[in-house]
């Protein structure tokens, strides 16, 4: 329970963590949010990182001075391009290995509703799970998994990072210094949250509402275009 309490607590008010971090750390910080962020997309254990609103600050601070803009860019697009590459890694040498574990710390949910994203997007999945919380996380592990061809996950895999990165690091420089938003940091934070699960939740109603008793599908899936 405190550790729930602290990820609401770091979330709300990450602005004031990442300011004590660059004032203690100096120029260390950019290692700490590249490593943060490659975990968040690198892991499928470490879904609970903060993503959208740790770019969204990163941005906001660059606007300020305190860090290069240039320089975050680059990192973090550069980590969440290698997290989700070696995330498809583990999902295609190691995942029917760690399923069968039945390990805790893999939901079954979470796998099937990638699933579910893959069956109705196809490859653009690897883009659009960018922008959905835990999706974003399980995604390049199931393309693995599911034997997704690696030169065509590539090319999502960097598309995708460039366009998240790019919408909330040059979001918050643009806008995260505006005295509304800056007073209001911690409404900013939520609602960029709520946004990021509303296509998660939509899907969720949808699937509820046309819920067939047969059974889930595998895991496996036939990659469309």
């Amino acid at each position: 329970m405190d550790f729930i309490l602290y990820l609401i607590d770091l979330f709300l008010h990450l602005d004031v963590y990442l300011q004590e971090v660059i004032q203690n750390y100096g120029t260390w910080v950019y290692a700490l949010l590249f490593l943060i962020i490659f975990m968040e997309t690198g892991f499928v254990v470490t879904p609970f990182l903060p993503g959208d609103s740790l770019l969204f600050a990163a941005g906001t601070f660059a606007a300020l001075g305190s860090l290069n803009l240039w320089l975050v860019f680059g990192l973090l697009f550069f980590a969440a391009m290698l997290g989700d590459t070696i995330n498809y890694m583990i999902g295609h040498y190691l995942g029917a290995w760690i399923l069968a574990k039945d390990t805790r710390f893999l939901k079954q949910k979470h796998l099937e509703k990638t699933h579910q994203f893959f069956e109705k997007h196809g490859g653009k999945t690897i883009v659009l799970a960018r922008f959905v919380p835990i999706i974003r996380t399980f995604a390049p592990f199931v393309a693995g998994l599911g034997a997704m061809h690696y030169s065509r996950f590539i090319s999502y895999n960097i598309l995708g990072a460039f366009l998240w990165t790019s919408l909330f690091i040059f979001s918050g420089y643009f806008f995260g210094n505006i005295p509304v938003v800056k007073n209001n940091f911690e409404v900013v934070i939520v609602g960029i949250i709520l946004i990021s699960v509303i296509p998660m939740g939509y899907e969720a109603i949808r699937t509820r509402m046309r819920r067939d008793p047969s059974p889930q599908p595998d895991i496996s899936y036939e990659e469309t275009v």
